[in-house]
């Protein structure tokens, strides 16, 4: 079939590489415009793009999907089916039953749960034991099209978001292939979400990894994992700057902590929650590097009464 490939971040590329060896044929790669990033805000293509130009492939960057131009482009590439993963922008109604499969969709859960921009995160703050990868036909709805397929993933008690996404990604290319394959020999067909187990998946802002010490060791642990790499875990110090924080370690034996007061060791440091202590593992002061968390308490000079978060 002929393809339009929709994509962004990196966690897309093993679907794109997946599609590039596949019998198909992409055509064209939509992906969004360069974003300005870092201190020195330059430009930077984001990794499909990287990739598609590394191919050889013609690279689409609208700033909306609804643009004329890009519509234009769309019908003059007469494509079969547009996969699409990780995208990051809505398509409009009237450009979803262009292709003639239309836009299938690599979701990073099994629809109808979590639905939204971050499955994966949620998964594992809501502390799920398996998640997985739906492919789905894109409808007007959020995330409510008509599933064509799908796999499962146990998610492994350290897992991070970003351990979880990478396995994910890869599992995900193969059932985005296959679910090609199968359309082109006309042997699937969509089939409707359940309506009940449905749950959603906002994206996760900054605030929202914002760590509360009087939630049990438990939660800020799925909190802390949910949100590494993006957009990262966060408490305060006594003068309001802010500590970022890598994984932390539950700690079932030390139950003396009050939440969020912390407990600087030689070689760890402890902080106290709604239940038993975490341990800390590495920390990123505000403006400084990632450091391990013994180091930065004992260059810190902590007082022995230190309560991060104000406790909450």
């Amino acid at each position: 079939m002929r393809l339009l490939f929709a994509g962004t971040p990196a966690a897309a590329v093993p679907s794109l590489e997946a599609l590039l060896d596949s019998r198909h044929e992409i055509v064209a790669v939509l992906t969004r415009p360069d974003a300005r990033s870092g201190r020195g805000r330059s430009s930077a293509q984001s990794a499909v793009k990287a990739r598609a130009l590394e191919a050889g492939l013609e690279v689409l960057t609208p700033q909306r999907p609804r643009d004329e131009e890009f519509q234009a482009r769309l019908a003059e590439l007469a494509v079969d089916a547009a996969p699409v993963v990780a995208y990051g922008a809505l398509i409009p109604p009237a450009l979803l039953d262009v292709p003639t499969h239309g836009w299938v969709n690599l979701h990073f859960s099994v629809l109808p749960a979590w639905r939204g921009a971050a499955p994966v995160q949620h998964a594992i703050i809501s502390g799920d034991e398996v998640t997985g990868a739906s492919t789905f036909r894109l409808e007007a709805g959020l995330d409510t099209g008509p599933v064509f397929g799908f796999l499962t993933e146990t998610i492994r008690p350290r897992d991070t978001a970003g351990d979880l996404l990478d396995r994910l990604a890869i599992a995900g290319a193969g059932l985005l292939v296959q679910t090609l394959d199968a359309l082109e020999d006309g042997i699937l067909s969509p089939v409707p979400q359940a309506t009940d187990g449905v749950s959603h998946a906002p994206k996760i802002e900054v605030e929202d990894a914002r760590v509360r010490w009087s939630h049990p060791a438990h939660a800020v642990d799925r909190l802390v994992r949910g949100c590494t790499p993006a957009p990262g875990a966060w408490t305060t110090l006594p003068d309001g700057s802010r500590l970022g924080l890598a994984p932390v370690v539950p700690m079932a034996e030390v139950t003396d902590l009050a939440p969020g007061r912390l407990r600087a060791g030689k070689n760890e440091v402890l902080v106290g929650t709604g239940g038993h202590a975490v341990r800390l593992t590495d920390v990123t002061p505000q403006g400084k590097r990632t450091m391990a968390a013994a180091d930065w308490a004992r260059g810190a000079r902590l007082a022995d009464d230190t309560v991060l978060g104000g406790g909450a």
